[in-house]
Parts: structure tokens; sequence; C-alpha cells
């Protein structure tokens, strides 16, 4: 059993910076795929960033490239994503999710299928 929990989440001005924290107990955590979703009012949940168990091969959803990070201290069970250069569009509830199989495959990564455990959310909110 994995429990993830999110925090970070608040109002920002477009162009401004979040970053959001997962907090992770129960399993192993150095030993999962760790990923962050979205999903905005009246929308579907969809994939944002992913990082394998060392947090060296990250994937990113197109939109975001460029402007968010993820990364992750084992050592900590901890799991980050910097959003930098917010834009209105990133407003969402954002969640932490973790696949324990460890499989870092880039057919899996962005299905949300691919995940057995989930956070709660965190709200964040962009102004213009």
């Amino acid at each position: 059993q994995v429990q993830l929990v999110e925090s970070g989440g608040g109002l920002v001005q477009a162009g401004g910076s979040l970053r959001l924290s997962c907090a992770a107990s129960g399993r192993a955590f150095g030993t999962y795929v760790m990923a962050w979703f979205r999903q905005a009012p009246g929308k579907e949940r969809e994939f944002v960033a992913a990082c394998d168990w060392s947090g060296d091969s990250t994937y990113y959803e197109h939109s975001v490239k460029g402007r968010f990070t993820i990364s992750r201290v084992n050592a900590k069970d901890a799991g980050y994503l910097q959003k930098n250069s917010l834009k209105p569009e990133d407003t969402a509830v954002y969640y932490c999710a973790a696949d324990v199989s460890g499989t870092y495959a880039y057919s899996r990564l962005s299905r949300l299928s691919s995940y057995d455990y989930w956070g709660q959310g965190t709200q964040v909110t962009v102004s213009s």
C-alpha cells in the first residue's frame, strides 16, 4: 500500500512559480515510477510529467516542457513538480501518482491506468 499526499498548491499570477510536493509513505518510494497529472474543471485528467525511480529519466507533456520540472528525493520519500512561467491554462487540480511496477516505458507513462496509487490532489489557480 502506498499513500501519497500533495501540497504546495495555491493562487499565483500568470508568469509566477509554484513548487508542488508529494509526500509518500508505505512501500519503498525509491522503487516506483512517479508522475504528476492534472484535471481542469470540466475536463479529463491529463498527464503532466513522470520520472523513473532515480529521477534521472523524465518525460513531459508537450505544453509544459521547458516550464515544469519533475524531481524526487528518495531519501525523503518525496517528489516535486517545479512550475515556472505559469499560465492561466495551467489552472487545475494536480495529482501525484505512483506506478509500483517501476516500469519506465514511454508507452505507459501518460496513461492513467498505469498508476496504482493517487493522492487527493492540490488546487493550483493561475490568474491572468
